[in-house]
């Protein structure tokens, strides 16, 4: 029985949370779908830790839906790259649900809850499946699944740009799909293949070809209105500031991480590293956009009124990052921009969960709803400070670990990499102004007569917050686990050697 729920393991990733989302959406009696979801995240978190140490300890592993031998059929394969992300995908999903139990029960009326569960876990299951496929059909097919169970869970905003919010980003999503579907048909038309692996057997005796440089512009436009790169970015913002809180915290931890991710995964194992960064100019164009995003991203943040809008910009700037790290290609940018995607997801969620705690006590997210709260709310104000710390990338946290490698990895590409090295300091100072305007306000200002008789938020939704706080120290301090991690992955996507 064991053996075979192991050598299952694999579809056990996307269809457990796939099986019980519409059994989820049944339940109808209080807290029974947010108690059904909870015990899939838990199973969902197992799994994926299993199946991260088989990929350590044995290497890639293969798995073929049905019984169909890929290329014919379907594949599921799990390497050095995507076991991290299934890890971080199903951790989040387990720390976010935590969360939802409160904040859902006051951010959304209860005869909805059931659905929102339900579409909280298509969503997971969209973004398991995206990660876990081989199949380049299949992830356009879950990024769909996961598309549109974000944009419902965007709309169950309480305020109604929630839905003008979800309206934009399923137009902006649409055409992103879209692009990348117009891409996958191209290189299939050229080489009547889906499965990645043989793609990227067969595409370079045809790489020469304008259809197949078209559909590699196509697939990286596509993804980057997906990832929210500058200037693609404008349905991010509002997405995460109208989102109810707990979709807000899973969708900023993980939306754009698994977007990125397929950006890496076509680029460096589909086409390849030499015909992405030698016969088409991907590399110039990415880090100008890049570096463009940190100093737009910051500079917007800045001058937000709403919490959840400064995090959201503050995320375009942090995305900007990654991408410098990818478009280096090389062994070292990878893995810093890898790390910062890991690290990223810890750091935000934690202030997303701030967020959320502050919405459930005064129903608004404003930076005026802040004065004094580093007084009336000191435990929750203690995880903010964590986490904006990480994000400026001060020593002891998470954010600092990875700009380091990011540092390190740019000293190796001469005056561009001082140019690089230029942005990513000038973006930690600009992050020190916009959240030194939250702590500012928390702790230098006297709560007006609302806030003076604030209390602190429920111990539950404070421990998943201190949660991710003490996981952006503990990175900080003993980074061993996701800079290996990290490593691996990016020698796994360029070879064996770095």
């Amino acid at each position: 029985m064991m053996s075979a729920i192991f050598a299952n393991l694999p579809a056990l990733q996307v269809i457990l949370p796939l099986l019980f989302a519409p059994i989820c959406f049944l339940l109808r009696k209080r807290g029974a779908a947010w108690l059904l979801a909870f015990c899939v995240s838990l199973c969902t978190f197992a799994v994926s830790i299993a199946l991260f140490m088989q990929v350590s300890a044995a290497g890639p592993l293969s798995y073929a839906m049905g019984g169909w031998d890929p290329p014919w059929g379907i594949e599921y394969r799990v390497d050095s790259f995507n076991a991290p992300f299934l890890v971080l995908l199903s951790l989040m999903f387990c720390v976010t649900l935590a969360f939802s139990y409160k904040s859902v029960e006051k951010e959304i009326v209860q005869p909805r809850h059931a659905l929102f569960y339900s579409a909280f876990m298509l969503c997971v299951a969209g973004l398991l499946g995206i990660v876990i496929t081989g199949d380049a059909f299949n992830v356009f097919v879950f990024l769909e699944i996961s598309s549109l169970s974000s944009y419902i869970l965007i709309s169950f905003g309480k305020d109604r740009r929630a839905l003008t919010a979800a309206f934009q980003y399923l137009i902006m999503g649409t055409i992103g799909a879209t692009f990348l579907l117009i891409g996958i048909g191209f290189i299939y038309m050229m080489t009547g293949t889906l499965n990645m692996a043989d793609l990227a057997v067969r595409l370079p005796s045809v790489m020469d070809t304008h259809t197949v440089r078209a559909a590699f512009a196509f697939i990286i436009v596509g993804m980057s209105i997906k990832v929210a790169l500058f200037p693609l970015h404008v349905w991010l913002p509002n997405a995460y500031g109208y989102a109810p809180s707990a979709a807000s915290v899973f969708l900023a931890a993980t939306s754009t991480k698994v977007s990125l991710y397929v950006l890496i995964r076509f680029t460096f194992t589909v086409f390849g590293a030499g015909f992405a960064f030698g016969a088409m100019p991907l590399q110039p164009i990415l880090l100008v956009l890049a570096v463009t995003a940190v100093f737009v991203g910051s500079l917007s943040a800045i001058f937000q009124t709403n919490i959840k809008h400064v995090l959201a910009y503050s995320s375009v700037a942090q995305i900007g990052y990654m991408v410098i790290g990818f478009a280096l290609a090389s062994h070292a940018g990878l893995s810093a921009g890898i790390l910062h995607m890991f690290n990223h997801a810890v750091m935000k969620g934690c202030l997303f969960l701030v967020a959320g705690c502050v919405f459930y006590r005064f129903r608004s997210a404003r930076i005026e709803d802040f004065r004094g709260l580093g007084k009336t709310m000191p435990w929750t104000m203690g995880a903010f400070v964590v986490g904006g710390l990480g994000l400026i990338g001060m020593p002891l946290t998470a954010g600092f670990v990875s700009k380091w490698y990011l540092i390190m990895a740019a000293l190796d590409h001469g005056f561009v990499g001082f140019l690089i090295i230029a942005a990513v300091l000038a973006g930690s100072l600009l992050a020190v102004a916009y959240v030194w305007r939250i702590v500012e306000v928390a702790y230098f200002q006297a709560p007006d007569e609302v806030h003076e008789n604030g209390k602190e938020a429920p111990f539950i939704l404070l421990v998943p917050a201190w949660f991710m706080a003490l996981l952006t120290l503990y990175i900080g301090i003993d980074p061993s686990l996701v800079v290996g991690a990290a490593e691996s992955a990016a020698l796994s996507l360029l070879g064996s050697t770095p």
